[in-house]
């Protein structure tokens, strides 16, 4: 039996341990809470941080290799792992360039990827300063860049968190000091039409496959909806697989990528962020699709053959079902309704508590294409009404 350790506990790794009992593959998760959501279906448990390298060390002795669930990841303490021969999927050496915001978008400018203009804001500056902002890679003047700007934490940030839209100068000051004036990259604001995801992912010995483009939709940068196909063009979706293909193969991935990108008016596609793991525009796989993204990031770092990331439906719609207040409740007669909907299927992550935000299940529903916008209207009635 094949043995895969998981450095986080949370949803993510717990519909990875779903799919590693179909593979019979035995799943140990290092997460520091015994509530965590994967604690509950792992074969066994680290109990650490994620960061902890002793702990990772300790999980690694019962493991044939070891994964990620999220970046928030120590990787120094893990490269002296790997050098003792440790195995983690995907590499350390892909990893590193993706774990900063600007390195990101340094490694996607040397690779080609289109994607918005960007640079780097560091060290104490004052506003008079800012007028001529410059960057270790290019000096740039700020009055180049019109505002709005987006301003993102370099590390640390998901689902909105560390991330600020930018009005003025004023703001970006203001903003910038709230933040500790700690390293950040400012961004050109996108005004796009809109927001797009892929996933992707590699073996071991290079074959790469393409999921379905699907259409993001976020509320205040939260992901709230994923509708799977996109009804983009053919030109377009080729271009997001080549630049899917492009980035995996670049840094030799093994494992599951999810890709975010813009789509502008003009059909212009350029890449927003990419997180080196399985993610949320992907759990519509679960139930959609050959290979859900879960079973496929199984499947590459244990070297199994990947699966057909082919639709098995003619559309899909993932809707996050999002906390709304402050409670301890289950919603057991909200999920109840929501399972009785024609071609529904709900996964609940089993959180102990509620707050406003907070990602506590999903529900897909299948469907003809034909009726998206009605689908996702019965959803969020029975779950925010």
């Amino acid at each position: 039996m094949k043995r895969v350790g998981v450095i986080g506990g949370g949803q993510l790794a717990w519909m990875m341990a779903m799919a590693a009992k179909s593979l019979g593959i035995r799943l140990v998760v290092q997460t520091p809470n015994i509530t965590d959501p994967a604690v509950c279906v792992a074969a066994e448990t680290v109990f650490a941080a994620i960061d902890d390298g002793v702990a990772t060390e300790q999980m690694a002795s019962r493991c044939d290799v070891i994964t990620f669930e999220n970046e928030f990841i120590n990787l120094d303490a893990l490269k002296c792992l790997a050098k003792r021969g440790i195995c983690f999927y995907p590499r350390l050496e892909a990893l590193a360039p993706l774990l900063d915001k600007y390195h990101q978008r340094c490694y996607f400018e040397r690779i080609g990827l289109p994607q918005p203009e960007f640079i780097s804001l560091e060290g104490e500056v004052s506003k008079q300063e800012l007028k001529s902002l410059t960057s270790s890679r290019t000096p740039i003047n700020l009055s180049e860049l019109d505002f709005p700007l987006v301003l993102k934490a370099r590390r640390q940030g998901y689902d909105g968190k560390g991330t600020f839209i930018i009005k003025d100068s004023h703001s970006l000051q203001e903003t910038w000091n709230q933040l500790g004036n700690q390293p950040v990259v400012l961004e050109e604001f996108i005004p796009f039409e809109r927001e797009l995801a892929v996933m992707a992912a590699r073996s071991v010995d290079g074959q790469v496959v393409v999921y379905p483009v699907v259409e993001t939709q976020q509320e205040e940068q939260v992901c709230r909806r994923v509708i799977a196909p996109a009804q983009i063009s053919p030109d377009t979706v080729a271009e997001v697989n080549a630049i899917a293909k492009t980035l995996l193969t670049s840094l030799e991935v093994v494992g599951v990528f999810g890709i975010e990108l813009f789509l502008t008016s003009n059909h212009k596609v350029l890449v927003n962020e990419v997180s080196p793991r399985t993610h949320n525009s992907g759990h519509y796989t679960i139930d959609a699709c050959e290979t859900s993204q879960f079973e496929q990031q199984l499947r590459a770092v244990v070297g199994l053959p990947l699966g057909s990331p082919q639709m098995h439906c003619p559309s899909a719609v993932m809707v996050n079902l999002l906390g709304y207040e402050s409670s301890l409740d289950d919603y057991q007669q909200k999920r109840q309704t929501l399972a009785s909907l024609p071609g529904a299927f709900v996964h609940w992550y089993g959180k102990t508590q509620s707050r406003p935000g907070r990602k506590l299940g999903h529900v897909t529903v299948l469907s003809d294409g034909n009726s998206v916008e009605e689908v996702i209207d019965k959803v969020e009635s029975v779950w925010y009404d």
